[in-house]
């Protein structure tokens, strides 16, 4: 009778036991990482409403951005009033020349302000696909202003401020869109104005009066003019 009541027992302190050690285990479980956020909400958020709308309506820009959040990625999105005045020339890419434009404001790494101040120089862009149009920016600093500059621009965009900053995700507001030289003909310097041309001298006053003399002196006489005195 014992055995009866103990094999009882244990078939009910059993699935206890297991149902504890199962929630021990659950507890132990690391807390999945937290998504990553979406970078045109992100960019709209930070005053690139603009910007963000383009590159949520073209399915390869914004694919691309979102893909490139794994590995990190760097974006640059013009403000709102940058883009307002940009939009005629936007307007008149191709497909192809729009996307590729979007993509050219993000380079495929993670860079907080500190480590773009740290590394300047030629940077490959979301844009760049290894063929002979090269689609990259340079990266300066003017004392602790960080730049882009465009073989197409001769002004500099200024980095505004940090949008978002959380590695692998950084965003920075710019204060002009970026205009690439495989879209858009270099800006040609103005040519330099001429030299101008010095007066020539004037004639003296004798040579003047010499002139006067001989075009006002008498012609010779005709037949019907009177006989000189």
């Amino acid at each position: 009778m014992r055995r009866i009541h103990l094999a009882a027992a244990l078939l009910v302190l059993l699935p206890l036991a297991a149902s504890a050690a199962g929630g021990k285990a659950a507890a132990k479980a690391p807390a999945a990482p937290p998504a990553p956020p979406n970078i045109t909400a992100a960019m709209a958020k930070g005053g690139c409403k603009a910007f963000a709308a383009l590159v949520a309506a073209s399915p390869d820009a914004y694919s691309t951005f979102q893909s490139a959040v794994d590995g990190g990625v760097t974006a640059f999105c013009p403000t709102d009033d940058a883009m307002k005045s940009f939009m005629p020339k936007y307007k008149n890419l191709t497909a192809d020349g729009k996307a590729s434009l979007l993509l050219f404001h993000a380079v495929p790494v993670y860079f907080s302000l500190r480590g773009l101040k740290s590394n300047n120089g030629v940077m490959n862009t979301l844009a760049t696909d290894g063929s002979a149009k090269n689609y990259n920016f340079t990266v300066q600093n003017e004392g602790d202003q960080v730049t882009i500059k465009t073989d197409a621009y001769d002004d500099a965009a200024r980095v505004k401020n940090t949008v978002y900053d959380k590695d692998p995700i950084a965003i920075y507001a710019l204060d002009t869109v970026l205009e690439p030289v495989e879209l858009f003909e270099p800006v040609e310097a103005p040519a330099p104005a001429p030299a101008p041309v010095a007066d020539a001298p004037k004639a003296s006053m004798s040579k003047k009066a010499s002139h006067r003399h001989v075009a006002d002196a008498p012609g010779p006489a005709g037949d019907d003019a009177p006989p000189a005195d």
